[in-house]
């Protein structure tokens, strides 16, 4: 159990690592398919710059592992730090194998912090070691993968005799553009009788890794009948058939870059019962950038159940920003926050109608699309402010899924989330919407959690008109229809309201000002129940709250082996010098 989390880090399975984590130290075991050197490294962007590196291996029968880091110019230096420690080096006639250790927060400016956000390992071989190769170049035998290393430990329990039911879509011709979500209606098949989920799994097709963007399942009005099955259709589309907009409550997310997600051993996912799910809908994204014609695809997911009911039925909490042109980022910013209200007002009716006691939060996944660096879900309780219920500080776009929390968090009336944003737009030109495509923009959490009550979403939309006065709006035509026409100032007269705010001239400055302004306006709450309810808060309009911008972190106390030995060494002097005290003052006294 020394390593309980594993990952093959490269496509021909040469490289596999293996990782746990010691109380203030990560242990990590590297199994290689070469018998020259192995290099290793966490880096912010994936690459070599700024990467803080080990390299190891066996030579002649003796193991060697090194401490280095790079700079910005991708120049590799050994650290005069040394706080990677070997434990111990194997070879054979096909393998290298290093075990090592780290802390996870050295003294060191040239090592990575390691957290619970992601982190960019990068990985290399070479077929001689270090010392006949000199510092030679790895050629092909690189990579890099986005993991999670602190991700708590969950129980394991075998799957293999259980039954289970693929949710897949059949032969979609997956069009050839930037953007398509693609919708089918499935009936589960486990009926009349309680059975919990307790797993599920994506069935990515092959080869369509990059394509699947993300998956999430709906439950769907339960007075549907057979009909609905008939066929899949483009989602959010004119034509999209009726059935389909019964389809609120999000009951599973799927994102690129996750694994199958297992519930705790006293939650499950309900099913059989007439309060349960009897028509879901799976909404697939499919990402083409290329604009690549002929792609058929048969994704899907596979839902694993059992017979033996579980203590507790999970539900699903969409909560952050409501997916609207209402939010918008201006180009060219380095960093732009954006933050989603689940609001006291929402939280308190629903909870105290549904259970005073709260809810159990267990697992959270945190969704943006390519603008997004970082995401935090801040946890509010009568305005004072909790220990972050999830965070990634190394936001990866491609490497999303749900984060088991350390220890389950208990949402109790009076509390509110804020589900904070940074954005970066230093590469783009006009204006970043919220939407659909990855293109735009998101910025929610799903937060899954146990008893499961009717509460399904808890968002916020920021209000427009104080936006269109930032940029020097006067006047809209009457009446109101969407997209806002402009009536007045000149520069602006008959352009839509995303017209006006690309011909605005976006300086840094201006941005600034901008996401100060947006940040303080008042908010529309969005607070939804299953089968399209909805809450009396909703459609209120709430002032967000007065917190502490921008979140300050707890501190970290770094500790390394060069730490550790300068407070050992004085501890020594210490003792060094009272023994020497008490002797001078015991001589004194004979």
């Amino acid at each position: 159990r020394g390593y309980p989390h594993s990952a093959v880090l490269d496509g021909a399975a040469a490289f596999r690592l293996r990782w746990g984590r010691r109380g203030s130290a990560l242990a990590l075991r590297l199994e290689v398919r070469t018998r020259g050197y192995v290099g290793f490294g966490l880096s912010a962007g994936g690459g070599m710059a700024s990467a803080d590196i080990v390299v190891g291996g066996v030579e002649r029968g003796q193991p060697y592992l090194q401490d280095y880091f790079t700079d910005e110019n991708r120049v590799l230096k050994k650290d005069p730090q040394q706080d990677y420690h070997l434990e111990y080096a194997m070879e054979n006639s096909t393998h290298t194998i290093l075990a090592f250790s780290r802390e996870l927060h050295t003294c060191d400016t040239n090592d990575k912090i390691i957290t619970e956000s992601t982190v960019r390992v990068i990985w290399a071989y070479h077929h001689k070691d270090l010392g006949e190769a000199g510092q030679n170049y790895h050629g092909s035998n690189r990579g890099t993968k986005s993991l999670r290393l602190l991700n708590p430990e969950k129980e394991e329990v075998s799957t293999a005799s259980l039954p289970y039911f693929d949710l897949t879509n059949k032969d979609v011709p997956v069009p050839d553009k930037d953007t398509t979500y693609w919708c089918q209606m499935f009936k589960i098949p486990v009926q009349h009788e309680k059975h919990h989920v307790t797993k599920i799994v994506p069935l990515i097709q092959k080869g369509h890794e990059n394509l699947v963007h993300h998956i999430l399942l709906y439950q769907c009005s339960s007075n549907l009948n057979d009909s609905a099955l008939d066929y899949g259709h483009e989602c959010y589309h004119p034509n999209m058939p009726d059935s389909f907009l019964t389809c609120e409550t999000v009951i599973f997310a799927w994102a690129i870059g996750g694994e199958g997600f297992t519930y705790p051993p006293h939650v499950g996912l309900s099913i059989g019962t007439e309060a349960d799910p009897q028509f879901v809908l799976m909404e697939v994204h499919y990402d083409n950038p290329s604009y690549t014609e002929g792609l058929i695809d048969n994704s899907g997911l596979r839902l694993i159940y059992t017979p033996v009911i579980r203590k507790y039925d999970a539900g699903v909490i969409e909560a952050g920003l409501w997916v609207s042109l209402f939010h918008n980022i201006p180009p060219g910013m380095p960093e732009f926050v954006s933050e989603g209200h689940c609001t006291l007002e929402c939280l308190d009716e629903a909870l105290s109608a549904e259970r005073p006691t709260g809810i159990h939060v267990f697992a959270v996944l945190l969704h943006a699309h390519l603008a997004g660096r970082a995401i935090r879900m801040r946890h509010f309780h009568y305005g004072k402010e909790q220990k972050l219920l999830a965070y990634d500080d190394e936001f990866d776009f491609n490497f999303q899924e749900f984060q088991y929390l350390n220890e389950e968090r208990v949402i109790l009336p009076g509390d509110n989330l804020i589900t904070e944003c940074h954005y970066s737009t230093v590469d783009r030109t006009r204006m970043t919407w919220g939407g659909l495509s990855t293109r735009n923009e998101m910025c929610l959490s799903y937060l899954l959690y146990y008893p499961r009550i009717n509460l399904t979403r808890c968002a916020s939309i920021p209000d427009i008109m104080e936006q269109l006065q930032f940029i020097g709006v006067k006047e809209i035509y009457r009446p109101v229809t969407w997209p806002f026409i402009i009536k007045s100032p000149k520069q602006y007269k008959n352009l839509s309201f995303m017209d006006a705010m690309n011909k605005f001239k976006w300086s840094r400055s201006e941005g600034v000002s901008y996401n100060e302004l947006v940040l303080r306006l008042p908010v529309n709450v969005r607070c939804s129940k299953t089968d399209n309810a909805e809450w009396s808060i909703q459609g209120m309009t709430a002032l967000p709250p007065e917190i502490e911008r921008p979140y300050k972190p707890e501190p970290v106390i770094c500790s390394s082996s060069s730490c550790l030995h300068y407070r050992l060494f004085l501890t020594l002097l210490f003792v060094i010098q009272v023994t020497a005290n008490t002797i001078e003052n015991i001589g004194t006294f004979v």
